[in-house]
């Protein structure tokens, strides 16, 4: 009877932090009333005649749904982790607090104009409003014995520097590595193994990059005699934060306006990062829909009606790595107006259950010091994030654009982690920008980590819209991307490089667009559910030829043969092949993994390795000796060391081998952030593992982590044809009605609606 008690009692107060979904709220805060309309999957319409009003309303439903998700994006940002979860979460809080995002959020406010100033305080106070409005405080704080702290103007932006953490490197990571290889490989050796790029590029403009020769250089001159070789196992090389997007003109539509698709790429959780929305834009007979960061006012990308719009992030190079030049002491740095001291400044990390934590933080005038580089010389990091102009809530004035040129001037000031933004309008034009400030690189061209300290290298402020790299209205009709290398020429130049994806992705989206004269939204969806697996085709044909009449191997030569060509749930052969590329990948360049960790014992290749299909392909074709890695007598007998190690693993569960799919290895796991601690919480909270389609070097991204947060299809104006899925649901509660609402749509890639449906609960906050 007792345990009775306690499981009712323990349900009635978890139903109490349940959203309210209908009925009149007297807020009295509200010049002008706001409707909130929901349907029966959640998705939300706000209708109000006054913008404040209706930011404070998403307020609202933010802190309703998702208030626990918005504490951990502005405290991942803060460096502030440590307050709510424990000693866990200090050395991340001490390696982002040394950016102090939480000041330079709060010293962008005071600069913001007046009217996004008012807008954000009313969506401030709808959060705050929203949270006192719960029965009780979200369940998390209860599982954590801590109370939500209230929301302020400068918490949403940390939202957004959030963002930045998760899109681009807060070290630096690829400059670092990459500068370290460039000083301390043989140059032939450095310039085969890590190209630019190759035959799987598919830019918007420029041409693919050109094959490098094999080196003269042995590849056993890396390593002493008795050196043991390291190892150290390859994730899919294309397995990124990004996402991919298109758009096609109207010259290519029945109706003459532009189709643009957008799927987001990220990591896959519950609740799902994204919140949808829409409402009507004052003064006009438009609607705003799409999706919203729950933390910001913002739809961040979506149709106005009259415009839509999305984004991948780039992969291009938007920070620099200073070496410092230090007096004998340490205490000063040499500039070009001479010696100055190493500012510093103490952060407080409040930690739960311990005692405060005391950072130093070390200051120049480019920015933190953020480490050493390869020969322990400290490094300063000058980071488009630090300033003014890469924090801001400008992608607010999509709501007021209503052309695609009007848009694209938009790009330099918009400040959020640097996108591709691709737009089309009504009328049928689109068009690619940067959406993001772009550094004036003055003297250098950022690949590589160089001293300003004689003020022959430095930024010079950020281009003007007219400089900044745009394309509008190409001769056929076609963007794309898909975080690979999207310009070439000067415009490469002017972004550089931060670890672009290999680009097959990106060119089986192309080839996609280009095999055809007349799209629609299911057309679109289409391409973003291909799961062909073009790039592995001929690794494919290569171990096929390899395993054919070799004694042993029958069985998994016959499923390599009848792989199917498709990242299909019940390959065995995909998963043979896919896996014995990143294997061979592994054991081939090991022996340069063992020489950098000779100067850096935690060096490993990170995005460093986007571009190894074309060495290590050149390796399985040529298999020139003097590459070979030492450990093994032949190519031979490395291909068969890898093969042998991706069967054995395969084997470890104790499925025979007919069973080992694709699906097996490729099974979604979405759980909450707190399962990993409280596993309990996977009881009510995860979403089912479904063994799913896809890859990573296809358009249809999925591993078992990552995948698409959302898969939008829209054209403006034409909203009731647009296709929308999301994983997960829009509610981050249980009990709730919408929680896990429309995820078998994602699984299943079933065209549901992207306009929201008949309204199923209506609330009114006057």
């Amino acid at each position: 009877m007792f345990i009775t008690i306690l499981l009712l009692t323990a349900w009635g107060w978890w139903r109490q932090s349940l959203p309210q979904l209908e009925g009149i709220i007297v807020t009295g805060q509200l010049s002008e009333p706001a409707l909130i309309h929901r349907d029966e999957q959640g998705v939300v319409l706000i209708q109000s005649p006054d913008r404040n009003s209706s930011a404070f309303a998403l307020g609202f439903l933010h802190a309703q749904e998702r208030f626990f998700q918005m504490d951990l994006l502005r405290r991942r940002s803060a460096g502030e982790l440590s307050e709510l979860v424990g000693p866990a979460a200090l050395p991340k809080d001490k390696k982002v607090r040394r950016h102090q995002f939480r000041k330079r959020a709060e010293r962008n406010i005071e600069a913001m104009p007046e009217a996004q100033r008012q807008l954000l305080d009313h969506y401030v106070r709808g959060v705050n409003f929203g949270l006192l409005h719960l029965g009780s405080k979200p369940w998390e704080y209860l599982l954590l014995g801590q109370e939500p702290r209230p929301w302020n103007a400068a918490d949403s932006l940390l939202t957004t520097f959030s963002m930045y953490l998760t899109l681009q490197s807060e070290e630096g990571k690829f400059e670092r590595r990459d500068t370290a290889l460039a000083d301390l490989l043989p140059q032939d050796l450095y310039a085969f193994y890590f190209p630019a790029g190759g035959i799987w590029d598919a830019p918007l403009v420029g041409d693919e990059e050109p094959v490098n020769t094999i080196p003269e250089t042995p590849i056993s001159s890396l390593l002493g005699k008795t050196d043991p070789i390291t190892y150290q196992a390859m994730e899919s090389d294309d397995k990124v934060y990004g996402s991919n997007n298109w758009v096609v003109g109207g010259a290519l539509t029945e109706h003459g306006g532009a189709i643009l698709a957008n799927d987001m790429h990220l990591g896959l959780s519950v609740p799902n990062i994204w919140f949808r929305a829409g409402w009507n834009i004052p003064g006009t007979n438009r609607v705003i829909r799409g999706v919203t960061l729950p933390g910001g006012p913002i739809v961040v990308a979506g149709s106005n009606g009259a415009v839509v719009w999305g984004f991948t992030n780039t992969g291009a190079d938007w920070g620099d790595l200073i070496p410092l030049v230090l007096n004998p002491d340490a205490t000063q740095y040499l500039t070009p107006d001479g010696w100055r001291d190493l500012a510093t400044e103490q952060e407080i990390i409040k930690v739960k259950g311990a005692p405060d934590e005391t950072l130093i933080v070390k200051k120049t005038i480019w920015g933190p010091v953020i480490g050493k580089d390869h020969r322990g010389i400290p490094l300063a990091y000058r980071w488009v994030a630090h300033d003014i102009p890469a924090g801001n809530m400008n992608l607010l004035q999509m709501e007021s654009v209503t052309t695609t040129r009007k848009a694209l001037n938009l790009g330099p000031a918009i400040g959020i982690p640097h996108q591709n933004f691709l737009v089309g309008d009504r009328e049928g034009n689109i068009g690619w920008t940067i959406a993001g400030p772009i550094p004036r690189r003055f003297g250098f061209d950022g690949s590589r980590s160089v001293s300003w300290a004689e003020g022959k290298t430095y930024w010079d402020g950020y281009l003007t819209k007219e400089e900044q790299p745009r394309i509008y209205n190409p001769a056929n009709h076609r963007l794309w991307s898909a975080n690979a290398r999207t310009v070439g020429g000067n415009w490469l130049k002017i972004m550089g490089d931060h670890g672009y994806a290999l680009g097959a992705r990106q060119q089986q989206i192309r080839d996609n667009l280009l095999a055809r004269q007349q799209f629609d939204e299911q057309l679109l969806l289409d391409i973003q559910l291909d799961d062909r697996a073009i790039f592995l085709q001929r690794w494919q044909q290569h171990l096929a030829e390899f395993l054919q009449d070799r004694e042993g191997y029958s069985e998994a030569y016959q499923l390599v043969r009848d792989w199917g060509g498709r990242a299909s749930p019940d390959s065995v052969g995909y998963r043979i092949v896919r896996n014995y590329r990143l294997k061979f990948m592994e054991l081939s360049t090991a022996p340069i993994l063992t020489f950098m960790r000779k100067s850096q014992p935690n060096f490993s290749f990170g995005q460093l390795k986007r571009q190894f299909e074309y060495p290590i392909w050149t390796l399985a074709q040529e298999e020139p000796q003097h590459l070979l890695n030492p450990d093994f007598e032949s190519w031979t007998a490395l291909k068969l060391a890898a093969l042998d190690q991706v069967l054995e693993k395969m084997s470890v569960s104790g499925l025979p081998l007919l069973q080992q799919t694709w699906g097996e290895q490729n099974t979604v796991s979405i759980r909450h952030p707190l399962a990993k601690a409280v596993s309990i919480i996977d009881w009510f909270t995860a979403m089912p593992e479904d063994q799913l389609p896809g890859d990573t070097h296809m358009p249809r991204f999925q591993s078992p982590t990552h995948g698409a947060s959302e898969r939008m299809v829209m054209s403006p104006g034409r909203e009731e044809h647009g296709i929308f899925h999301m994983a997960t649901g829009q509610s981050s509660h249980p009990l709730s009605p919408f929680f896990g609402k429309g995820h078998v749509d994602w699984v299943k890639g079933n065209p549901s609606p992207l306009k929201e449906g008949e309204s199923r609960y209506r609330l009114k906050l006057q």
